[in-house]
């Protein structure tokens, strides 16, 4: 079975999925504790529905409560939107994608990342 595609979610889906990322499993009451949000608390209830039925989600019983869990791990999610990106915004290509990162970051990178990419970059020459 593939992944489930973060593509198709909606913003609220999308910070509910980061907030179940951030505490690896929960309920709606954690989740809008992480989101600062417990007036929502019948809404993520239902989100968390939404995103368990789109296959992002599995839960398991714990008495009368619900713990939540992400489907698949965070960094396998990550490639996977960061793919459909590059895919749809730039013709399959990652250095066009990277480049463009890079151009709109707000701040100048660090010498530390910096470092980072060129040794990334010279790690991939060399195989």
């Amino acid at each position: 079975m593939s992944p489930p595609q973060p593509a198709g979610l909606s913003r609220r889906e999308r910070e509910i999925m980061n907030a179940l990322y951030e505490l690896d499993e929960g309920g709606a009451s954690e989740v809008a504790r992480r989101l600062n949000d417990e007036d929502s608390y019948d809404s993520i209830r239902v989100t968390l529905g939404i995103l368990e039925k789109k296959g992002h989600l599995m839960h398991r019983t714990e008495g009368r409560r619900n713990v939540y869990r992400p489907t698949v791990p965070r960094e396998r999610a990550t490639k996977t939107a960061l793919r459909s990106v590059t895919r749809t915004f730039f013709g399959g290509s990652p250095s066009k994608a990277i480049l463009t990162m890079l151009d709109m970051s707000s701040h100048r990178l660090t010498r530390e990342d910096l470092d980072e990419i060129a040794a990334w970059i010279d790690n991939e020459k060399k195989s």
